[in-house]
């Protein structure tokens, strides 16, 4: 992506300070850049785009009001190589409900309908060798997450063995994923195996309230 600057640079909404933004010629609008284990609600004309190889991103906004956001999450590990299932609601799956909760959340507190949610996913690329495949761990939590919250998905581009840019446009609803070649592999598996052993060392904390 061309490098972003900070002129013109519109306000965020309050608690999404901390993430990066700058005006992005190439799409003409704001774009926020998201790290692994964060997320971003916008009201306005703006992107959001992250780089994902094992790890998801669900692009959720409400398709009448246009305020959306997108986040970027994996489960970690399990011990026994075993499915996300196995490790309880306690465990490996509180971070995407974390994730996933959190996103919904904020995208309600800022106007969004939930009936009127409009789910997309990317990512779950199996680029990380000699592990499980955590990609497909996140695929399988992210679909059962939705079901289970009687939501739909209405576009998805997961699984594979590519890592992916996924640039989400949440007032209109698009979404531009470029499917990257090896190149980029290295280091989209360094940053996800810091980010792994991060998530495996340190526990989410806190509760989280649903509306």
């Amino acid at each position: 992506m061309a490098e972003l600057t900070t002129s013109r640079l519109s306000l965020s909404l309050p608690g999404f300070e901390h993430v990066k933004r700058g005006w992005h010629e190439a799409y003409a609008a704001y774009a926020a850049r998201l790290n692994p284990g964060e997320y971003y609600v916008t009201k306005s004309d703006e992107a959001i785009y992250t780089t994902l190889g094992s790890c998801i991103s669900a692009c959720i906004r409400d398709r009448i009001s246009g305020v959306g956001g997108m986040n970027h999450f994996m489960l970690p590990a399990s011990v026994d190589g075993g499915s996300w299932k196995a490790a309880g609601l306690g465990s490996a799956t509180r971070y995407g409900n974390f994730a996933m909760e959190h996103l919904i959340n904020e995208i309600l507190k800022n106007g969004g309908i939930r009936q009127n949610l409009e789910v997309k996913l990317f990512g779950g690329g199996r680029i990380i060798a000699n592990m499980t495949d955590v990609g497909q761990r996140n695929i399988d939590f992210a679909h059962d997450y939705i079901q289970t919250e009687g939501l739909r998905v209405a576009s998805e581009d997961v699984g594979d063995v590519y890592p992916r840019m996924v640039v989400y446009f949440p007032t209109s609803g698009k979404v531009r994923v470029k499917r990257l070649r090896s190149l980029h592999n290295n280091t989209i598996i360094e940053q996800e195996t810091q980010y792994l052993q991060t998530i495996e060392k340190k526990p989410v904390s806190g509760e989280i309230e649903l509306f």
